[in-house]
């Protein structure tokens, strides 16, 4: 029997090394505010999933991140043009790591958060 989910990644987790200055990051990446709260015990930024309960999201956490050029890459969602979120991506301390690569779905770019984090910038089709 094959299972087919509507998304086989359900959540990332984003450990940072300051929440308060990654938070600061993400907002200047992505346009937007985060929800800093509690969950679970734990002292966490949350992305804010775009469907309320169906939408795929994560958060930012206290942790010890890999080391720069190793680990995942999380590809987030930003808005208006790669080239404007990088921008936004240097001026906020954090570093581009790949040029502009278009594919069928869209456009993106990789780069490295204020604690080498590999993400992706993504911008979909027009």
């Amino acid at each position: 029997m094959s299972v087919h989910p509507a998304n086989y990644v359900v959540w990332a987790e984003i450990p940072v090394s300051d929440l308060t200055a990654s938070q600061a990051f993400y907002e200047a990446l992505l346009q937007t505010r985060m929800n800093r709260c509690e969950m679970g015990g734990f002292d966490i930024v949350d992305f804010k999933p775009a469907k309320a309960a169906t939408g795929v999201a994560g958060h930012l956490y206290v942790g010890t991140p890999a080391p720069r050029g190793t680990g995942p890459t999380v590809h987030l969602a930003i808005p208006g043009t790669v080239e404007a979120a990088l921008d936004r991506c240097r001026a906020a301390g954090g570093q581009v790591t790949s040029p502009v690569i278009a594919i069928p779905p869209g456009r993106f770019a990789k780069i490295e958060d204020i604690d080498g984090n590999s993400i992706g910038i993504f911008e979909p089709a027009a």
